[in-house]
């Protein structure tokens, strides 16, 4: 089990807490035309909270996937806690993270998402807050 955040375009996503739960089942189809690990077919807001979010949480896998090889063991430990895997979609990034992080992954993605104008879902949680980028709770 992973713990899950997700970001999204909230020029895409419904205004109701009921409509956005439906539209994020539909997201999480992961039926789009792509390979879901390349940043380019995300809307210039994901593609720049992603940009940053990795500076801290760098992908699993994909282009950005660290280099383990090339880093000290100790090195290589700390980084691969911070891993992530994340699912790239049109108007959706959604990212696993190891629940040993779960409270710093919680609180950068939130922030990154305000700053970056993309809304914010806390996939794990059972009620998980549905944030716009304004700070309204949907």
């Amino acid at each position: 089990m992973s713990y899950d955040l997700m970001v999204f375009e909230k020029t895409k996503a419904p205004a109701t807490r009921k409509e956005f739960m439906a539209w994020y089942e539909k997201q999480t189809e992961w039926a789009e035309e792509h390979d879901y690990q390349t940043i380019r077919v995300s809307s210039p807001a994901l593609q720049n909270w992603f940009m940053e979010m990795i500076e801290k949480f760098p992908p699993i896998n994909g282009k950005y996937a660290p280099n383990f090889d090339s880093m000290d063991e100790k090195e290589a430990e700390d980084l691969d806690r911070h891993t992530v895997d994340y699912s790239i979609g049109y108007h959706v990034i959604y990212a696993a993270f190891a629940w040993s992080v779960a409270d710093e992954a919680y609180e950068f993605m939130r922030t990154l998402a305000k700053k970056h104008k993309v809304g914010f879902f806390d996939v794990s949680a059972d009620q998980g807050d549905i944030i716009l980028p304004d700070g309204t709770i949907i």
